[in-house]
Formats: C-alpha cells, structure tokens, sequence
C-alpha cells in the first residue's frame, strides 16, 4: 500500500510596494494621533477635575446646587470655602432636550433620505443633496438665532396644544405656562439642527444598495414603496443607526444653541413644557468666563462627565452597528 505524502502548505507573503508603505504608514500614522490626542484630552481633564471629585464626589454628579463662594478667592483666606457644585440638573437636562431632539429628528430624516434618493426629480437631485451637506456645516449660532426669532412662535403653540391635550400626563403638566423657554421648544430647534446631518448619512447609506436586489423586488411584482420597505430599509439600518448616534453626539454636547433657547435653572426636571433646563455644554460656557480658580476645575470636570457620556453614547452605537450591518 503506498501512502500519499501531505504537500507542505505554501507560506503566502504580500510584498508591499514603496506606494503601499508610504500610504499604510500615513494611515496608521493618522490612526495613532486621534488615539494619542484623545488620551491626552483625556487626561488633562482628569488631572483638573480630580481635585473636585475628590471633594465632592457622588455628589458631584448627583447633586442640585452650583454655588462659588468667590469673595473668600479674593483675599479672606481665614474664612472656609463654602463652594458647592454639582451637575445632576444639567445631565438630566441634556439627556431631556437631546431625547426630545432626536424623536423629531429621526423620522425627518428617514424620510427625507428616501424621498432624495427615490422620489426626488433627477434634475433637481444634486440641488437636494449639496443643499443637505451645506446645511450640514451651518453653525449652531445661526439655528440658534434662528430658533429665537422665528420657531419660537410655532413651538409654543405646538407646546400650548399639547399642554391642552396631554395635560393630564406629567411631563406634559406645568405650572406656569410660558413655553417659549422649554426643553420642548429647544429640542424642536436643536433636531433642525440634527436632521441634515442624519439625513445626508442615511441618504448615502441608502445610495448604496445593491441595485439588483431592489431590480429583483421589482421583477417579483413588488411597488417602490415595497422594495424600499423591504430592502432599502433593512439593508441600510446600520448606517441610519450610526447616523442618529452621530446626531446624538452633537445634540449632548450643543451649546450655543441651548444656551440661547434655554433657562439655566439648577432643578431636576421631567416636564419638557417647563421654563426650566439647561445642559453641561451650555452650563461651561455660561460661567467659565467669571469663574474662580476653583470652579474652573468643577467645570471642568463637567467637561469630563460629558466626554464619558459621549464615550459611551458612541461605544453603544458602535456596538449596534455591529449587530445589525447585514452579513455576507
């Protein structure tokens, strides 16, 4: 009986040209530095907050009371330091406006995506999508004016209509009915400011289905609508997933634009009809600027609770990426 000797499997090397190395060591490069200069914000911020959580602790975090003794920072030093910080209203606040914000602009977007890219007339597609991108890149600033002059007037009836008819469910219940320094109002303008970057994600996500899956739905009798329900949709929900999370990204960390729509009370609050809020973002840049040399370090470790919020927020949507992006 004669035996068949196994062939030595063949060790497989790629050789990388000289263009392939410069251009994978200007990546890797690239990869390496936003590591390295999250590390150090990272960092900095924790070695200037520790003095506050070590004072404070917990409670930092879950306390109702921002109060600088700045007269003792002048020059009484005998006097004790009767500072108190904490942030647990503006964490609440940014999490309300930001919740209320991305339940307006997620439909939005889906919508506008699938009408760009389905619906719209060819001639005035590229009109659309540079109009999207362009409104993409405008500053918080201008929505924010924006949302003063012009949508507060619209916002506060929606806010008086659902005051009316949904009074009798908590967050819906106020006290004194002035809507037009809600969080409702402000996550109504702050979504405006969150939907065309949503919606130019999705609708790219979308321009990428494959085109003979979608010519298939047709051959099998299926309508537009259909092939889009039934693979436009789930073909692109991961993208329209990381989207959203990018839109959230931005609305828990906007400032500008709360800090012009928005009453910066320190009061845990659920009533999103109410004139009180604020958020961390807006909280830094309404005080940093007459702050003492100990609640610059309080604000910035509020700088801190937020990047680790956003932290999270991306590690999730990260995570729900990957479960739901089709397998091949």
């Amino acid at each position: 009986m004669t035996t068949v000797e196994t062939p030595t499997p063949r060790e497989m090397t790629v050789i990388y040209s000289r263009a392939d190395r410069i251009f994978r060591g200007i990546v890797t490069a690239g990869a390496l530095t936003s590591l390295l200069l999250l590390g150090l914000i990272a960092s900095f911020l924790i070695f200037r907050s520790a003095g506050t959580f070590r004072e404070f602790g917990l409670n930092f975090i879950t306390g109702t009371e921002w109060f600088s003794d700045g007269f003792r920072e002048v020059g009484d030093e005998s006097r004790p330091d009767n500072s108190v910080f904490s942030i647990g209203p503006m964490i609440v606040g940014s999490l309300v406006v930001a919740t209320i914000a991305m339940l307006f602009a997620i439909p939005l977007s889906i919508g506008g995506a699938l009408y760009i890219e389905f619906y719209a007339p060819r001639s005035i597609y590229r009109v659309l999508v540079a109009m999207l991108d362009l409104a993409a890149a405008i500053p918080s600033l201008i929505f924010g004016l924006w949302g003063i002059e012009i949508f507060t007037s619209f916002g506060v009836r929606w806010a008086t209509l659902l005051n009316d008819r949904l009074g009798f469910i908590p967050i819906f219940s106020v006290e004194f009915e002035n809507f037009g320094r809600s969080p409702f109002v402000a996550g109504c303008v702050l979504a405006s400011l969150v939907v065309p970057i949503t919606t130019s994600v999705a609708r790219e996500v979308y321009s990428r289905t494959p085109r003979d899956l979608i010519d298939t739905c047709y051959a099998l009798g299926g309508s537009k609508w259909g092939a889009i329900r039934s693979v436009v949709m789930p073909y692109g929900r991961s993208g329209v997933i990381a989207g959203a999370m990018l839109g959230l990204g931005r609305a828990l960390g906007e400032t500008v634009a709360i800090y012009l729509m928005l009453n910066l009370v320190f009061k845990y609050s659920y009533q999103v009809l109410d004139s009180t809020g604020g958020n961390v973002a807006s909280m830094i840049a309404l005080k940093f600027g007459e702050a003492t040399d100990k609640e610059i370090s309080a604000l910035i470790a509020s700088g801190l609770v937020l990047f680790v919020i956003t932290l999270i927020v991306n590690m999730i949507a990260s995570n729900i990426v990957q479960r739901t992006t089709p397998r091949a």
